[in-house]
This record gives structure tokens, C-alpha cells and sequence, in this order.
């Protein structure tokens, strides 16, 4: 997978947007994230809310990842890779 890069949040947080075409499942993106346990805060039909790895992480429809607090870029790229290649 392809990224690039934002930083938001006064460099405290990184959004990987992925280069290609992606359409995530919402509700089984979702579905799956509770049956792992993981505590979601917020979702919706466009984003999930959740707490993942110790950070706050968004999960986008179009296959972007949101993760604060994070500032390494190479280490934000091997999250949304793992993360997309799970729910998408």
C-alpha cells in the first residue's frame, strides 16, 4: 500500500491517506473491532473512533488512519497498512 502523509494537531498527530480507491465496510470494520475487544468511542457511516495501541485511532471510509498521539511517520505507514489490510 501507498500513503501520504498529513500531520495535524500541531505535529501530535499523523493521518495516513492511502493512495488507492478504497471503499471500508463501516459496520464490519466495526463488528470485527468489538469482537478483538477494542474500545470504540465514536462511529459512524464515514469513521470509527477507537482506542487502539495506546493512541486514539480513526478509521475513515476511504481508507484513511488518523493516530494522536504520533509523530513518526514510518511507524504511522506500518499502522495503517496493518489496520487496512485488517478491516478493509
Amino acid at each position: 500500500m501507498k500513503f501520504s502523509i498529513a500531520r495535524l494537531c500541531g505535529g501530535q498527530a499523523l493521518m495516513a491517506v492511502s493512495v488507492d480507491i478504497m471503499d471500508v465496510d463501516m459496520e464490519a470494520a466495526a463488528k470485527k473491532m468489538e469482537e478483538e475487544g477494542l474500545k470504540i468511542t465514536s462511529k459512524d457511516d464515514q469513521m470509527i473512533v477507537y482506542e487502539w495501541n495506546g493512541m486514539e485511532t480513526t478509521l475513515y471510509r476511504p481508507g484513511k488512519v488518523m493516530f494522536f498521539p504520533l509523530s513518526d511517520k514510518a511507524t504511522c505507514i506500518r499502522y495503517a497498512t496493518e489496520i487496512l489490510e485488517k478491516y478493509q
